[in-house]
């Protein structure tokens, strides 16, 4: 079977820097941010990513399902982390050097800490507010007090990057209005 064509959808308000390793059939939403050396591969299904997300360095997602990937809005992907699940929700971050399987769908305002791998034997939904940290990977459950300023933090987090990244960064050109 022949590889898939690349087919990119990149909003006009989207910054996608020229560096990105991009694979398969792949839609970017409006103020979502991808740093240089990001890699995302749509292996079998396309990756659908939401507004206003940040993707940074040496983030790899991947979709090795035939099913969408989609990731929703105001999601945050450290450096170096590797996220495979099929559905994130949004107001996600997961943190530097996280790791998580196939087997795993994020619902909304979950945090996977640095350097944890989320591999479950069978599929798992994280249950909303969940929180992983650790060595061991410890979970807990977050109030959701103070969602309110971590949002207003994360829309100053992609309005200094959307301005910042062009002035050091060549840029993709859009594909999309």
């Amino acid at each position: 079977m022949p590889p898939k064509p690349d087919k990119f959808k990149i909003h006009s308000k989207a910054v996608v820097c020229q560096d990105v390793d991009l694979k398969g059939d792949i839609t970017i939403g409006a103020g979502t941010i991808v740093h240089p050396k990001v890699i995302i591969y749509a292996m079998i299904g396309p990756i659908v990513i939401g507004t206003n997300c940040v993707i940074e360095e040496g983030a790899v997602l991947v979709n090795r399902r035939k099913e969408i990937m989609r990731i929703g809005d105001d999601n945050i992907f450290e450096i170096g982390c590797r996220v495979e699940c099929p559905s994130v929700g949004y107001c996600n971050t997961v943190s530097t050097k996280a790791r998580i399987h196939h087997t795993v769908r994020l619902t909304n305002f979950c945090v996977i800490g640095a350097g944890c791998m989320v591999v479950p034997s069978e599929d798992e939904v994280l249950e909303e507010y969940t929180v992983m940290y650790g060595k061991n990977t410890t979970r807990r459950v977050w109030t959701g007090e103070g969602k309110i300023q971590e949002m207003d933090l994360r829309r100053k987090h992609v309005e200094y990057l959307s301005e910042m990244l062009p002035k050091f960064n060549r840029l993709r050109r859009t594909e999309i209005h």
